[in-house]
């Protein structure tokens, strides 16, 4: 798997850039979220990236940020949504507010994305509510931050879960939290600010 380019961004597109590492250009597919984050032409970059082998060939998609990325591997393991369709996902939304449509069963207004209908909505909330609630995309991570932030999350979840808040209702409470302050590791402070969250 090819993890990463770091390298020089020679063209950037909407729906494309292509990074050139050692003399080599590779053309990287991307949603519009990644477009906004990449640097103007002729400056340094580096790009997340996920290898895609198909049949009808080999594909390069990138991404800004390791949220991105996740969303994306995510969204591709549902079947029926291929990569064209999970750019298209990222272009129309962050992946915190994707996670959050999701995680909530917003089916009607996942379908306001361009070629999702009503049927692969409802696929997505079934195949990946369980994988994208346990995602911290809020702050553009990926899986659950290691060290004291995952063990405090961990601490935090368990407190609001033993105050009676059922666990989804608790981890849209945390997301909402980590989304404005991302580098909390504060289990107290947390369940604190979680509880203030409206839901």
């Amino acid at each position: 798997m090819i993890h990463h380019l770091r390298g020089t961004l020679v063209e950037k597109k909407p729906t494309h850039a292509i990074v050139e590492c050692g003399g080599v250009g590779y053309f990287v597919g991307i949603p519009a979220s990644t477009f906004e984050a990449l640097p103007e032409a002729g400056a340094a970059c580096r790009v997340l990236t996920v290898f895609v082998v198909r049949e009808d060939g080999h594909f390069l998609y990138g991404f800004a940020t390791e949220g991105e990325r996740e969303t994306f591997v995510a969204a591709t393991g549902v079947s029926g949504i291929g990569p064209k369709m999970a750019l298209a996902m990222l272009s129309a939304m962050r992946p915190a507010e994707l996670q959050t449509r999701i995680v909530e069963g917003d089916a009607a207004f996942l379908t306001s994305i361009p070629g999702i209908g009503k049927k692969t909505a409802e696929r997505l909330i079934v195949e990946l509510r369980d994988k994208m609630a346990r995602l911290d995309v809020a702050a553009g991570g990926g899986t659950v931050a290691d060290g004291a932030g995952q063990a405090a999350r961990g601490d935090a979840l368990a407190a609001l879960e033993a105050l009676g808040f059922a666990r989804a209702v608790a981890e849209r409470k945390m997301r909402l939290v980590l989304r404005a302050q991302p580098g909390l590791q504060s289990a107290d402070e947390l369940v604190r600010l979680a509880l203030r969250e409206a839901g």
